[in-house]
């Protein structure tokens, strides 16, 4: 069987194993995928393959009991005994007090059509092959040494339950991810892009960017830690703003375990809590950052303007807790986008008395979840900018901040450009941002 199912092969597989249940409610999700990928290190290719898999997992619910099973093969025999499984799990399993009855029919906009790319879900490996070969021509002709990935997919989630609600979405994927180092070890380099359709990959001119981070930063000074004006890369930004918004809980908020709650209870719902020229919203429609039109429990997703003007304006709510507040059940971020301006990160630069240049952060780790202050390195790349130059390269630092005191002590933003988490692999629309005051707490032996 094909990984990737039709929206009618899909529907008439999962209305199959539905007509075996005997519970009291129960849903089918559907998930698949073809993929094709190359690996490669120290300038060689290491593998290169192809995977093709599927899942249907049945979940059986008894009042407030669930059980949940999960196959791979789909003749009748099988999703039968399936579906008894689920029951039989669901029968041992003790009562869940938050549980919450599956949704009925639901309404879906129409798929975003940048969603699904069909010859990037079908790219032969002789493509690859050539993407991958431009990027080790490029560590070749630098002197360095690469290592990266490449992969492309086509993907679908269905999802149908005993109470009418069906949903389907396809997907397409190309992802690219590239290290280079010098050859004393000492320069780093790193660039990564995820879109939907393989001709917005350019794997060339992202290896160059990181060839010039890598040999740029071969000669790194150390300088003292201390609050420094920063310009963080779309790639450095995007790891601290996604512990900003993926954290628009409006549970913790209410349970007051997080930096949206009030001392003497409540939320900062309505607040203004970053600075007004933050602008960060979801929308599945937008053709930049396409996204699916329903979520994992089958709610539509929509346009949701989560930051306005640097107000939070949204929380999203899980379906029982939005059921005991009474309001409408908000289902979290996907594919944010954030705002900015007009300036290029050149421009950012080049208005930069004094700074630093962060190309990329990682190893991200909560400190404190009230104020949301994190911690990580910098990598790859990071430098000393006077009088609008860049002028050496610096030794990484560890540093302290909190994505809101960060918002607060915004001086700049440039435009905003697709970028890719190196810690959640999410793909964003974020801006670069100059920020003043950002806390580097010590030096730093990563390269």
């Amino acid at each position: 069987m094909m990984a990737i199912l039709s929206q009618e092969e899909a529907q008439a597989l999962m209305k199959k194993a539905l007509s075996f249940s005997k519970a009291d409610e129960c849903e089918i999700n559907l998930n698949g995928s073809d993929s094709g990928n190359i690996r490669y290190a120290r300038n060689s290719v290491s593998t290169s393959g192809a995977i093709s898999q599927t899942s249907l997992v049945v979940s059986s619910a008894f009042g407030k009991k669930l059980g949940v099973a999960t196959i791979n093969e789909y003749d009748d025999a099988s999703l039968e005994k399936a579906v008894r499984r689920s029951e039989e799990l669901a029968q041992l399993a003790p009562e869940n007090p938050e549980y919450v009855p599956f949704l009925g029919p639901q309404t879906y906009s129409a798929d975003n059509p940048k969603l699904f790319d069909q010859k990037t879900a079908e790219m032969e490996p002789k493509k690859r092959t050539d993407m991958v070969a431009q990027s080790l021509q490029v560590a070749k002709d630098a002197n360095l040494t690469a290592a990266g990935f490449l992969q492309n997919t086509g993907s679908f989630a269905a999802m149908m339950n005993s109470h009418g609600l069906f949903a389907y979405n396809k997907y397409s994927d190309i992802n690219f991810s590239v290290t280079l180092r010098s050859a004393d070890g000492k320069g780093s380099g790193y660039a990564s892009r995820d879109y939907e359709d393989f001709n917005d990959m350019d794997t060339l001119k992202l290896t160059k960017v990181a060839a010039q981070k890598a040999n740029g930063s071969v000669t790194a000074k150390a300088i003292e830690p201390g609050k420094y004006t920063v310009i963080l890369e779309p790639a450095a930004g995007i790891v601290l703003l996604e512990n900003l918004y993926g954290a628009l809980d409006a549970r913790s908020a209410d349970e007051g375990r997080s930096f949206l709650s009030k001392a003497g209870g409540g939320t900062k719902l309505g607040e203004k809590l970053v600075d007004e020229r933050v602008n960060i919203y979801s929308d599945p429609q937008d053709p930049r950052l396409p996204t699916a039109s329903w979520n994992g429990d089958g709610r539509p997703l929509e346009r949701v303007n989560w930051i306005e003007k640097g107000v939070i304006k949204n929380l999203s709510y899980s379906r029982f807790w939005a059921q005991k507040k009474g309001v409408k059940a908000v289902p979290g971020p996907s594919g944010i986008i954030m705002e900015g301006g007009d300036a290029s990160l050149e421009d950012l630069i080049k208005g930069t008395e004094k700074g630093i240049l962060v190309t990329r952060l990682w190893y991200i780790r909560p400190v404190d979840p009230q104020t949301l202050l994190y911690t990580g390195l910098t990598r790859d790349g990071t430098f000393y900018i006077e009088n609008g130059q860049i002028k050496f390269p610096v030794k990484n630092f560890r540093f302290n901040e909190s994505p809101v005191i960060m918002l607060n002590n915004l001086e700049a933003l440039g435009r905003t450009e697709r970028t890719v988490s190196g810690e959640s692999f999410q793909s964003a629309m974020i801006p670069p941002m100059k920020i003043r005051d950002f806390t580097f707490s010590s030096l730093s032996d990563a390269v």
